[in-house]
C-alpha cells in the first residue's frame, strides 16, 4: 500500500507538460521522452548497492542537459549515465517501479517490472504491492488494490493497460475471476475501464478530459467460476494526470483603469487576473503576466509594470513625467499577456487589453489671455458688456478646470456682476446698476480669478490670474426729471378761472451739454388746468369741483412732460396732485321725501327726517330742520331735533287717512350758510294692531326697504 501512495504522489508532483503525441520543435522526427517505455528486471536475491540494474533510453531531442528523473522507490535513482542503481542494498523490492523524467523539453514516466520475487503467501490475492513483508490471512473484504493514474487526452489506439490490480500466486490461476464495478466501468459514464477477468489488469478504453472528471472512485472484487465472491470489494482509485490542454482566460477582454497624474512611481493602477481551468496544484496553472505592448510608447515605453505573479499593473515613470498636460495622450492602451506553466516557453497564453486613464490634478492655475480689457457702455443701460478669457492646462469639464471670477477692487457701489459661462470657462461681466455718465464716465475693476478646486499644495495663484477691466461710459440725451415727483398741493375748489395752481420743476440729468426744456399737459381728466410752456407754471382753465367724479379722496391727478431740445429729444413725465379744500357750495336737502304717522296722534304719529350735504363739515351737519314758512302749520304739525343730522316730524292732532305735503327749510352750517325749501311727503295712515294702512291716492307708496334705511340712518346719527 505504501508503495502505491508513492506511486500516486510521483505522478501529482511531476505531471505530463505535453499532449500525447505532441512534437517539441527539437530534430526532426524525435519524439521527447523515453524512447523504450517498459523494462524488465530479473530478481535472484537482494539488490547491491551500487550495482547498475538497467540503462534506460531517454532523449529530450535537446542534448539531455537538465534532465531530472525520479524513482517511485527511494531506495533506487538513476545516475548520469541513465543507469538504475540501487542506492543502499535492497531486500526486497515492489513488483513494479516508475522512472520519471523531466526536463525543460520533456516530461515522461517509464515503467520497471521486476520478476522473480520471493512469494511471500500461497494464498492468491494477498501478495499485494507493499514493503514485503508476510501478510498474515485476511477475510474477504482485506483486498487491497494499488491506486492507478492515466494521463488525460491519450491517443489511440485503445485499450491501455494503466496496471494490475494485484499479484495472483500461480497455482490460484484459472480459479479466480476478477470484476469491476463503479462509475467508469458498468455505471455512467459506462465503460471508460475494464479488468481482465484473468490477470486483473485494468485497461483505459478511450481518452480521458480531467477538467471534466478529475478522478474516479471504483471496486475490484474475485468470484470463483460459480460466481461466488471470493475476495474483495476492494476500493479502486483512478487519478486523471492533468496536461496542459487549457489556455489562460482572462474574465473581459478589456479592462480599463486610472492613475492620477504625478502619482509616485509604484503606484498601483489596476489588477489583471486570468482563469486556467487545467490542474491548479500543477505548472499547467500556474499563471505568469507580463505586458508585451504599450500604445503608445511616449515618453517611455515602459510607462508600466505589471507583477508577474499577482498581476498588478504599477507606474514606474517618475511623477514628473506623469504629467497629464506634457503626455501626448492621457489615455494608453497595454497588451497583457497571461501564460501558464509558470511562464515558461511552452505555456499557453491568453490576452487582454488595458486601458489606463491618466486623470487630472489641479496643478495648473488659471491665467487671463490678456491684463488688460476694456469695454464701452452707454449710461442707463445693463446687462453684459464684456467677456474675459482665461487659459487653464487642466481637464476641462471638472473642477480644476472651471473657472470662478470675482471683482476684489473698483466697484464700491455694487454696480458690476461677474458670472462664468459654463460652456467656454469665460468671465461674462455684467452691469446690473445703470451707470450714470455725468456722475462717472470712467471705471476701473480688477478681476481675480480661481478654479472651483484648489489647487494641489506645490502650486500657487501667480499676477496673471489678475486682470484689469476699464469700462468707459458714454453718455445718452437722458429725459429731464421732475422733482419733486408727484408734487403736492392744496388748493380750494371754485377758484377763480386763471388762478395759479404749482410750479413745475424739471431738470435735464445732461448737466454737460446746456439744453432747454419745454412743458405741456399730459394727461388732465376734467379738463381744468393749463401749463406755461417754458416756465411750468399751471394754472386753472377751469373752476375746481371738489365734488366733480374726478376727484378721488379730494385729491385731483394731472400729468405733465417735459421735453428737452436734445437729439434725438428726450421726454420726462412728472404728476401733479391737488388737494381740494371745501367750499360751501352745495345746498342740504331732506330725506327720504316720504314719511309715515298715524291718524291716531296718540299712536305712532312721529316721523323721522335726515339732512344730506355733498360738502364736508363744517360746510355740512349739524343742519337746521324746521317747518316752512306757510301759516297754521305749527297748529298740526311740530318739527323737534334730534341730534346733529335728524329731526322729527310729529301729528299734533288727528288726520284723517290721507297724504300731505308738508313745507320744510333746511340749513347747513356753512359760513355763509346755505339753505334749501324742501316738500315731504307725509302719509297719515290708519293703524291697527301694529300694521299701517295707507292711502295710495295721489301718492306712491312707501317701500318697507326705504322705512328700513331710515330707521338705521336714525339710530346711526343718535
Amino acid at each position: 500500500m505504501e508503495i502505491g501512495v508513492r506511486i500516486l504522489l510521483a505522478f501529482l508532483l511531476h505531471q505530463v507538460a505535453y499532449v500525447g503525441g505532441q512534437e517539441d520543435g527539437g530534430r526532426e522526427g524525435c519524439v521527447p521522452g523515453f524512447q523504450v517505455k517498459n523494462y524488465q528486471v530479473a530478481y535472484h536475491g537482494p539488490f547491491q548497492k551500487g550495482q547498475a540494474l538497467i540503462q534506460v533510453e531517454f532523449d529530450d531531442c535537446a542534448g539531455n542537459e537538465d534532465v531530472m528523473f525520479d524513482v517511485s522507490d527511494p531506495s533506487f535513482y538513476v545516475d548520469g549515465d541513465l543507469k538504475l542503481v540501487p542506492q543502499q542494498d535492497v531486500l526486497y523490492s515492489g513488483p513494479v517501479l516508475f522512472i520519471h523524467g523531466l526536463s525543460t523539453h520533456a516530461n515522461d514516466t517509464a515503467q520497471v517490472d521486476i520478476s522473480g520475487l520471493r512469494v511471500q503467501s500461497t494464498n492468491a490475492l494477498r501478495d499485494v504491492l507493499g514493503l514485503g513483508q508476510k501478510l498474515p490471512y485476511r477475510s474477504k473484504r482485506s483486498l487491497l488494490v494499488p491506486p492507478m493514474i492515466v494521463t488525460e487526452n491519450q491517443r489511440a489506439p485503445f485499450p491501455r493497460i494503466i496496471g494490475r490490480s494485484h499479484v495472483i500466486s500461480p497455482e490460484k490461476l484459472g480459479n479466480h475471476f476478477f470484476r469491476l464495478t463503479g462509475p467508469g466501468a458498468d455505471q455512467d459514464p459506462k465503460g471508460l475501464f475494464t479488468i481482465d477477468i484473468d490477470t486483473g489488469d485494468v485497461s483505459v478504453r478511450r481518452s480521458l478530459d480531467r477538467e471534466a472528471i478529475d478522478s474516479y472512485q471504483l471496486e475490484v472484487s474475485t468470484t470463483d467460476l460459480a460466481g461466488n465472491l471470493i475476495e474483495g470489494p476492494a476500493n479502486l482509485f483512478i487519478t486523471v494526470i492533468d496536461q496542459n490542454d487549457n489556455r489562460p482566460i482572462f474574465k473581459e477582454t478589456r479592462y480599463t483603469g486610472e492613475v492620477l497624474e504625478g502619482s509616485p512611481t509604484g503606484t498601483t493602477v489596476m489588477t489583471m487576473m486570468a482563469f486556467d481551468a487545467d490542474d491548479p496544484g500543477t505548472d499547467n496553472a500556474a499563471l505568469r503576466y507580463n505586458i508585451v505592448r504599450q500604445s503608445p510608447d511616449k515618453p517611455s515605453p515602459n510607462m508600466f509594470y505589471i507583477d508577474a505573479e499577482r498581476g498588478d499593473i504599477v507606474t514606474v515613470i517618475s511623477p514628473t513625467l506623469l504629467d497629464r498636460e506634457t503626455l501626448p495622450t492621457t489615455t494608453y492602451e497595454l497588451e497583457i499577456v497571461a501564460k501558464d506553466m509558470a511562464g515558461s516557453e511552452v505555456g499557453l497564453t491568453g490576452t487582454a487589453t488595458a486601458t489606463i486613464t491618466i486623470t487630472d490634478k489641479n496643478d495648473h492655475a488659471p491665467e487671463f489671455t490678456h491684463p488688460l480689457f476694456e469695454a464701452r457702455v452707454f449710461e442707463g443701460s445693463t446687462g453684459v458688456v464684456v467677456n474675459l478669457t482665461v487659459d487653464d492646462r487642466d481637464d476641462p469639464a471638472t473642477g480644476a478646470w472651471r473657472a470662478s471670477y470675482s471683482i476684489i477692487n473698483g466697484d464700491p457701489t455694487q454696480s458690476f456682476e461677474i458670472q462664468t459661462n459654463p460652456d467656454n470657462n469665460e468671465g461674462m461681466l455684467s452691469v446690473v446698476k445703470p451707470l450714470d455718465y455725468e456722475a462717472n464716465a470712467f471705471h476701473m475693476l480688477l478681476i481675480r480669478v480661481e478654479n472651483e478646486d484648489p489647487l494641489v499644495p506645490d502650486v500657487g495663484y501667480g499676477p496673471s490670474s489678475t486682470a484689469t477691466v476699464h469700462i468707459i461710459v458714454e453718455g445718452i440725451n437722458e429725459g429731464p426729471v421732475f422733482f419733486p415727483d408727484p408734487l403736492l398741493v392744496t388748493r380750494m375748489e371754485n377758484i377763480p378761472v386763471g388762478s395759479f395752481v404749482a410750479s413745475l420743476n424739471a431738470t435735464d440729468p445732461d448737466i454737460l451739454e446746456i439744453q432747454s426744456i419745454r412743458y405741456a399737459v399730459l394727461q388732465d381728466p376734467a379738463g381744468w388746468l393749463s401749463v406755461n410752456p417754458v416756465r411750468g407754471t399751471v394754472n386753472t382753465s377751469a373752476s375746481l369741483d371738489r365734488e366733480s367724479p374726478y376727484v378721488h379722496d379730494n385729491k385731483y391727478t394731472a400729468l405733465f412732460i417735459a421735453t428737452d431740445n436734445g437729439t434725438p429729444p428726450a421726454t420726462g413725465t412728472g404728476t401733479l396732485v391737488i388737494h381740494l379744500e371745501d367750499y360751501n357750495d352745495n345746498a342740504p336737502y331732506v330725506v327720504p321725501s316720504v314719511a309715515r304717522v298715524c291718524e291716531d296722534a296718540h299712536d305712532m304719529n312721529v316721523a323721522i327726517v335726515g339732512g344730506w350735504d355733498k360738502d364736508l363739515p363744517p360746510n355740512a351737519a349739524p343742519f337746521k330742520i324746521e317747518l316752512g314758512k306757510q301759516p297754521g302749520l305749527d297748529k298740526t304739525w311740530k318739527v323737534t331735533r334730534v341730534n346733529s343730522t335728524h329731526s322729527q316730524i310729529m301729528l299734533l292732532h288727528s288726520l284723517k287717512k290721507a297724504n300731505y305735503q308738508l313745507p320744510l327749510l333746511i340749513t347747513d352750517s356753512g359760513v355763509p350758510p346755505l339753505s334749501n325749501n324742501t316738500e315731504v311727503k307725509v302719509q297719515v295712515c290708519i293703524c291697527k294692531k301694529n300694521k299701517m294702512h295707507c292711502s295710495s291716492a295721489h301718492s306712491h307708496s312707501v317701500s318697507l326697504l326705504m322705512l328700513l334705511a331710515t330707521l338705521l340712518l336714525t339710530l346711526i346719527c343718535l
